[in-house]
């Protein structure tokens, strides 16, 4: 490996991997087989790329989706799907990806999750409709479920129980700013290609990882890969997530008073409280119930709910506003995320070793606090004004409140379980951090639209215009900042019309942020409250 590559992913791995003979070539395995020095920097290397290739997609969606509109005509709740069907398929099937590999094989199922989640890049580069673009996204999402669950997995069953941690929090910090360099590459292709090259990006990355993944990772599974399947818990989650989602997307745009939006609504109830029901009696369940008893676990878990709720709500809305508002480029909005990339690189470890030393409970604390301000500052800028006085401030609080509090969390969450519930318990946090994205999306658009139609009004009631006008304006509502106004309107009451359509995005965008602060804000509480003072371990 070069040497390079090798600082980037060891970090002092000689302190990390059991020390074991040198071997080149390791012998298939069944359960748990630790590995040697030199084939644990590669299991990191195709851990961290392969899983990279979901959370960089999934991130860079958030600075593509406002040029996407405008290239495919698409309106929010189109757009909103294409996010969604992702999220959906992914946090949902993501706790049966980890139980196929354990008794089908971690690498078997683990190359399975890239295969799958390559060819749907690449259908989705070459989409020619929003609808074709939610379908392939879907099948985005089927294969992260599958390859995530699998990198964490390997990297589990891999490492002696003494370096076992310290592997998985290398494998967080990585996550962490691969997911952070998401809209950094994302606005720049969308800005100087093409935003269909975020998806064609996966192919190369793929072979890297197939080819690393085969020549040099041994396989494993959990007792020779006997033990049952949760399907019917993965399907109750599917259907209880997908129809609540339908319901909250299709309601910001006819109302909750709608069949269409109360019956899949109660479905999802029903579908959600099976599921509960179901995981209780379940011989083998995704989800054990049971680990909700520590205290630390289940509030570590709220605090991952709160905390990417907010994250994934922002990250949303932020790109419409910096480039349908503030006339930023797709590229400059990458580049707006710089702060947070270079935060998460300069604290993360150090944040990591805090741990050891004061426990999890005063880090995650203290960046949950650095991060509701961080959140706060962005609903203070008006439209216009310099980047280094309005984002700036914002985005590097929020890098280093979220450097701040991922290692530590996710310290939290391992070290409250038995290491033979490690790899269950990791899944579960990834799992809630996904169905926190998932429905965030959906309830915030929600209160987004509900928010600029309600201001639009407003001022559209002031200026009394004819009613065919009015009705051209009310039909595109769905749009936001791309609604269009018709020709035949005199050029002052047309600049009224878009100042109003502006400040009506801009209540609604504040809110939204206001929202991320409060949420971060309450799982400050539900630290303070739930995470044992003593050190983990």
């Amino acid at each position: 490996m070069p040497p390079l590559l090798r600082n980037l992913v060891g970090l002092n791995m000689p302190e990390v991997i059991k020390k074991a003979p040198e071997q080149s070539a390791p012998e298939e395995v069944s359960g748990v087989n630790f590995v040697n020095k030199r084939t644990g920097r590669w299991i990191l290397v195709v851990a961290i790329i392969g899983s990279g290739m979901a959370f960089i997609d999934s991130t860079a969606m958030n600075v593509v989706v406002p040029v996407l509109q405008q290239e495919l005509n698409a309106t929010i709740p189109q757009v909103q799907w294409v996010m969604e069907a992702y999220a959906l398929f992914m946090s949902s099937l993501m706790l049966l990806g980890g139980a196929l590999g354990d008794r089908f094989g971690r690498k078997r199922i683990f190359a399975l999750g890239v295969v799958v989640f390559t060819v749907a890049s690449m259908w989705c580069g070459l989409s020619p409709s929003t609808s074709q673009l939610i379908v392939a996204r879907a099948f985005q999402g089927v294969g992260g479920a599958l390859l995530v669950p699998g990198s964490l997995a390997i990297i589990t069953v891999s490492f002696s129980e003494e370096h076992r941690g310290r592997a998985i929090g290398t494998w967080s910090a990585f996550t962490a700013v691969t997911t952070a360099l998401g809209p950094i590459l994302g606005g720049w292709l969308a800005q100087n290609i093409s935003w269909r090259l975020v998806f064609f990006i996966n192919l190369p990355l793929a072979l890297i990882v197939l080819g690393v993944l085969f020549w040099r990772i041994p396989e494993s599974k959990k007792e020779n890969g006997t033990g049952g399947l949760d399907i019917w818990g993965s399907l109750f989650a599917t259907l209880a997530l997908g129809c609540i989602v339908f319901a909250l997307v299709d309601s910001g745009n006819i109302g909750f008073g709608h069949p269409k939006v109360i019956v899949p609504l109660v479905a999802g109830g029903i579908f959600f409280i099976s599921f509960i029901i179901y995981e209780w009696r379940a011989s083998s369940p995704m989800m054990p119930l049971s680990l909700f008893r520590s205290r630390t676990f289940s509030g570590a878990n709220l605090i991952s709910f709160l905390y990417w709720a907010a994250w994934s709500s922002a990250i949303f809305f932020i790109p419409f506003n910096l480039i349908q508002l503030q006339g930023y480029s797709a590229a400059g909005v990458g580049l707006a995320f710089v702060p947070l990339v270079i935060a998460l690189v300069l604290f993360s470890r150090w944040a990591g070793g805090t741990v050891a030393r004061y426990g999890a409970k005063p880090a995650i604390i203290a960046g949950t606090i650095l991060a509701s301000i961080g959140f706060y500052l962005f609903t203070l800028p008006d439209i216009g004004g310099s980047y280094w006085t309005t984002i700036f401030p914002a985005i590097t609080m929020l890098g280093i409140g979220m450097a701040i509090v991922i290692s530590p969390l996710t310290t939290a969450v391992m070290s409250s379980v038995g290491l033979e519930e490690s790899g269950v318990a990791s899944g579960v946090n990834n799992t809630v951090g996904r169905i926190a994205g998932l429905l965030a999306i959906a309830v915030m658009g929600v209160f987004a639209l509900s928010t600029f139609n309600r201001n639009l009004d407003r001022d559209l009631d002031q200026l009394e215009l004819p009613q065919e006008t009015r009705q051209y304006i009310d039909s595109q509502r769905i749009k936001f900042l791309l609604i269009e106004i018709p020709d035949n309107v005199e050029p002052k009451t047309r600049e009224i019309i878009r100042s109003s359509i502006d400040t009506s995005f801009l209540a609604s965008y504040r809110l939204m942020m206001m929202i991320s602060a409060g949420l971060v804000l309450l799982s400050t509480l539900v630290a303070w409250l739930t995470i044992e003072k003593r050190k983990p371990g």
